[in-house]
């Protein structure tokens, strides 16, 4: 997610696309016994390079256990790759459970456990809408405050509690960037403020500074126009900056933890295909998101490469 991945975009979905891209074979999920020959799937994805690696990773995955897989990955906003998954016009893609339980599912506050808020999902997509959430990833891409690594040794900061008292401090280092929605929000920058009691908080500019979403992240690793910057927690631009994210010590940010959501119909069909999740989704930790997104994003590697090569390397598929 990053969260600007999920707000409501209305665009419409793109056609089938990677035509020709090689089909992935044998590694240690055949060898499981895992066998979903017969079977035909469409998988579907957002736009955003985690997203775009999540899906040819399904692709790659399904393949290799002798599925037939449409690429519809790429789609356009949450909006549309969410009704394209309860239309029918794709059977599976990878959701956060933030998303589900607020924007899908209608709810106000987020639970702030992480196991607590993927069971409530679960249960109340499937019984309301059908659709089936297998575990999430141990990875959270949701928001987060970040600084260089130099900038943060240097001022002995770590946590939020320890930024929010640099942000009284009226060090004029202490400057924002952030995005205009966080911005106006009262459950963005102002709950965040709330929170970690920053009482003198920056205006602006030069202290607080709304920017697009990818400029934010030069623009904090300059420290120009600002030191602190308004980041998802595993954007690969975030070690490619060598930027650091503060630890979110009172957990005010919502969880995004990423689940495989299938329709049930599809699901039922052949509910092995759980299988192959099952041994994927453990591995995807924020440090394994953080390197697969870095290679996308700041290496600019194709995200189809970079699934596949993990996947082998992994033991998962075949090749080298």
């Amino acid at each position: 997610m990053t969260l600007a991945a999920t707000a409501l975009l209305a665009a419409g979905c793109g056609g089938l696309s990677g035509g020709g891209q090689p089909e992935a074979e044998g590694g240690s999920l055949a060898e499981s016994g895992i066998n979903l020959a017969g079977q035909t799937y469409t998988v579907g994805g957002k736009e955003f390079d985690e997203q775009l690696v999540l899906c040819k990773m399904t692709i790659a995955s399904l393949q290799s256990v002798g599925a037939t897989v449409n690429d519809r990955c790429n789609i356009t906003g949450t909006a549309a790759t969410r009704a394209a998954l309860t239309s029918g016009e794709i059977d599976m893609y990878w959701e956060y459970t933030g998303t589900g339980w607020i924007t899908h599912l209608g709810n106000a506050s987020p639970i702030p456990d992480a196991q607590q808020q993927y069971t409530a999902v679960r249960d109340a997509d499937l019984a309301q809408n059908q659709i089936v959430w297998l575990p999430p990833t141990p990875f959270n891409n949701t928001y987060g405050i970040a600084t260089t690594r130099p900038f943060a040794e240097q001022n002995n900061l770590r946590t939020l509690t320890e930024w929010g008292q640099f942000m009284n401090s009226g060090n004029p280092a202490a400057t924002l960037c952030v995005e205009a929605e966080f911005a106006g929000r009262d459950d963005g920058l102002a709950g965040l403020f709330r929170t970690y009691g920053v009482t003198n908080p920056p205006s602006g500019p030069p202290g607080l500074n709304t920017l697009d979403t990818g400029a934010i992240y030069q623009a904090t690793a300059n420290g120009n126009p600002c030191n602190f910057g308004e980041v998802f927690t595993t954007d690969g631009r975030i070690p490619g900056l060598n930027l650091v994210t503060l630890q979110d010590d009172r957990n005010y940010f919502p969880l995004y933890n990423a689940s495989p959501t299938i329709r049930q119909q599809v699901f039922d069909r052949n509910p092995s295909i759980a299988r192959v999740f099952e041994a994927i989704t453990p591995r995807l930790t924020n440090e394994v998101m953080l390197d697969l997104n870095g290679q996308v994003s700041s290496q600019g590697q194709d995200p189809q490469q970079v699934a596949t090569q993990w996947l082998q390397q992994q033991g998962f598929i075949g090749g080298s």
